[in-house]
């Protein structure tokens, strides 16, 4: 599964990166680094490339891959919103302090809902589809893991303007 794989990478590439690099590890620079990447990873690649790019133009699929019926409008607002979360994840890589506060705020709620969207999908309806039941853990680590890295982020002075 695709979100489960992004998940995992947004953890282990950025532990991978801190472990060849031969700058200080110090506590602010090891968040920055685990939140770029989760930032990137988990609202980028996630958004623009795993929920735009399937929701508009392999509609049909993806509808059924998540246990929806074909056709529907809604497929291409869903697919507009990711698209445009995405962009705000690769933006982080330019842009920092506080426009990556808003980006993994606002994505890991939207997570948090579209998880407890799965979860009553599988209890209520018994949709087991890949990409409805699957994506309660890759969509609910996500959220949790930016919301963890934001918090500990600012905690250490992250968005203060403070260079790590």
């Amino acid at each position: 599964m695709i979100g489960l794989t992004v998940a995992a990478l947004s953890v282990a590439l950025p532990l991978l990166h801190l472990f060849l690099s031969k700058q200080p590890r110090g506590k602010l620079r090891v968040l920055r680094i685990l939140l770029l990447y989760a930032l990137v990873l988990g609202v980028g690649v996630m958004g623009l490339i795993f929920g735009f790019i399937p929701h508009i133009f392999f509609a049909a699929e993806t509808a059924k891959e998540i246990g929806w019926a074909p056709g529907s409008p809604f497929q291409t607002e869903v697919g507009i919103h990711d698209g445009a979360w995405g962009v705000l994840g690769f933006l982080c890589i330019w842009i920092g302090g506080t426009f990556w506060l808003a980006t993994g705020l606002g994505w890991a709620l939207f997570m948090l809902g579209a998880t407890i969207g799965h979860v009553y999908q599988t209890v209520a309806h018994g949709n087991y589809a890949p990409y409805n039941f699957l994506m309660i853990f890759s969509d609910g680590f996500i959220a949790l893991w930016l919301l963890l890295l934001l918090f500990l982020y600012w905690r250490e002075g992250g968005f203060s303007g403070r260079v790590a």
